[in-house]
């Protein structure tokens, strides 16, 4: 397992947007990060539960009385009853319409509705819509609620005419903008044809004009932002080319495995022997791109010794887990083993991709394994502490560390996590000396002072967590390049929480994506930061950017959530545009 420093980083983005949930729905209006992705928050009282209305009383109070409705099951429900039809007058042709008046124009199509009303409440849907039909033909002007009555009556047939429901309400919204049942109707018809890119921008719109107070909208939001982002990350899973991850993240990974000889070449190298140690020393220069290249090339001319073979299999293997190739990097891995078992750190690797696939037990197995084998090994203590972090086992995880350090203290990593591990069990004060003691022991290490820096921030010492960060930085720039930007982003998120300085946050993000851009807690924190101030198109472009940088299924079904309910949000601030002003103003109220 890798250093935490990814997910810990999350972490805190993740607490930072449940702890200001009113200050994230800036932009969005009422999306924010969940661990399930995005939901809207709306209170658990409903909005009116009726369906057919009566025109223009429509947007006055309704009665709080229960009224008998049809089956809920069927489709959206009746708000009146009426009385019993009267006998059919029959259709009246176009001449005899234009020889009324307009009072009796406007008399008859009332009655017309008021009779569809009821063969509706009585499932006659087919009648119900001849008598709107008629409504429609005789009435002065159109009136939306017509045509949001006959669409209801599609949405009820069997089976139902949900084109038919969707051009209704088209008429209905081109007559009001407003009308929020036309827009849920069309929602619903608009998902049931699997059209759910519109189907959102409409429940999105509704929920907003409602003021969030139609929970069945909000709720039907997050259901359809699901749908979308599940069906998007599996097309792009499917046909998207592998493809790295940033610096930052191939960098944290490998940091987190202790350093190697290279291995000796056989009396005579085969043209992929030397093409493998040209890999492996790209590795050490970090030239990922070059490592994996020169490492396919090498298996495609062959390795001719045994030791070879198993450490092509072992960083082809670990590239592929990178690139999210996971059963790809699982059967190179094993197949690294199966030549050379006693190679423990393929072992520990494959016991990454155990847990990645959400097989815990299997991953203690590899370790166990591994420890069979070498049992002096310190990086299978560290990476077993790694996985018992994970799940929350700070103890057993600190032992692991202790472990680590204890057959080999050069290890900076095994230091940081055990003063984490200590944090999270409560033993400040160990924590903290634990800290002071790595940061003396590595002075010239950026790794300490970041994590520190973490920790500081968790307990709100804004200023000394910035101190930290600045040092970090200042490490880092003195390295050669590239440099990690981590401490930069933690700088931004700090100055943010610290002060609410939005545009110095900004700057550290900008200047991390300058140096690596591709980092994924630069791309997150920039969207965050952008929905606080309601910069809805910027948000929805690093949602797109974090989306294409997400390696595993949850972050790209996550990063997808947020771009297309950012999405959904703008297009109504376009589609409403008296309505832009008057969310962001509800969004600065929220943050106060």
């Amino acid at each position: 397992m890798a250093t935490t420093s990814s997910t810990s980083y999350f972490e805190r983005i993740q607490d930072f947007v449940a702890e200001n949930k009113k200050a994230v729905v800036l932009g969005t209006a009422a999306a924010a990060l969940a661990v399930g992705g995005v939901i809207y928050y709306a209170s658990t009282s409903r909005g009116p539960s009726g369906d057919l209305e009566k025109g223009k009383a429509r947007d006055k109070k309704k009665s709080s009385k229960k009224r008998k409705t049809v089956n809920d099951a069927d489709g959206p429900l009746l708000e009146e009853i009426k009385p019993k039809v009267a006998d059919d007058e029959g259709a009246l042709s176009v001449e005899e319409i234009a020889r009324m008046s307009v009072e009796e124009r406007t008399k008859l199509a009332g009655t017309l509705k008021t009779q569809g009303n009821t063969l509706y409440q009585d499932r006659k849907f087919q009648q119900a819509v001849n008598l709107y039909t008629r409504a429609i033909q005789v009435a002065t002007k159109s009136e939306p609620v017509y045509y949001s009555n006959r669409a209801a009556c599609y949405m009820n047939m069997t089976p139902p005419k949900y084109e038919l429901a969707v051009q209704d309400c088209d008429e209905a919204l081109r007559a009001d903008a407003n009308y929020v049942k036309a827009l849920n109707r069309r929602a619903n018809a608009l998902e049931a044809l699997s059209r759910n890119e519109e189907a959102l921008r409409d429940f999105t719109a509704a929920t907003i004009l409602d003021k969030f107070q139609n929970e069945s909208a909000a709720q039907a939001v997050e259901r359809v932002l699901k749908k979308i982002a599940t069906e998007k990350a599996a097309v792009i899973l499917r046909t998207r080319e592998p493809r790295l991850p940033s610096f930052t993240f191939v960098s944290a990974y490998f940091a987190a495995f202790r350093v190697r000889p290279l291995p000796a070449l056989p009396e005579n190298p085969s043209t992929g022997d030397n093409t493998l140690i040209l890999a492996l020393q790209a590795l050490e220069a970090a030239d990922y791109a070059h490592a994996v290249s020169l490492v396919n090339e090498a298996m495609e001319q062959g390795i001719s010794w045994e030791i070879g073979k198993a450490e092509a299999l072992n960083l082809r293997g670990t590239f592929k887990f990178l690139m999210g190739d996971v059963s790809g990097a699982k059967d190179d891995l094993y197949e690294s083993v199966k030549i050379f078992p006693s190679f423990t750190q393929s072992w520990v690797k494959i016991a990454s991709v155990h847990m990645e696939r959400g097989e815990g037990t299997r991953a203690f197995e590899c370790f166990e394994e591994a420890i069979k084998h070498n049992p002096q090994d310190p990086d299978i203590y560290y990476h077993r502490g790694q996985v018992l972090f994970i799940t929350n086992e700070f103890k057993e995880a600190a032992d692991n560390y202790t472990k680590s350090s204890e057959l080999d203290d050069t290890f900076v990593f095994s230091h940081i996590q055990l003063a984490v591990a200590q944090y999270k069990m409560g033993e400040l004060a160990r924590s903290m000396a634990t800290f002071r003691r790595t940061m003396t022991n590595f002075p010239q290490r950026s790794e300490p002072q970041n994590y520190y820096g973490e920790l500081l921030l968790d307990q709100q010492r804004f200023m000394d967590a910035v101190d930290k960060f600045d040092r970090a930085v200042e490490l880092e720039r003195a390295k050669p390049p590239p440099m990690n930007v981590l401490p930069l982003v933690n700088k931004g998120l700090a100055i943010y929480q610290w002060k609410q300085d939005i545009g110095a946050a900004e700057r550290c993000c900008d200047e991390a994506l300058r140096i690596d851009p591709e980092c994924e807690p630069a791309v997150a924190t920039l969207a965050q930061l952008s929905l606080q101030q309601s910069k809805i198109d910027r948000a929805v472009e690093m949602f797109t950017r974090q989306a294409e940088l997400a390696r595993s299924e949850l972050e790209l079904v996550n990063a997808l959530t947020y771009q297309y309910a950012s999405t959904a949000q703008l297009e109504f601030t376009r589609n409403y545009p008296e309505m832009a002003e008057q969310l962001a103003q509800i969004a600065r109220s929220m943050t106060m």
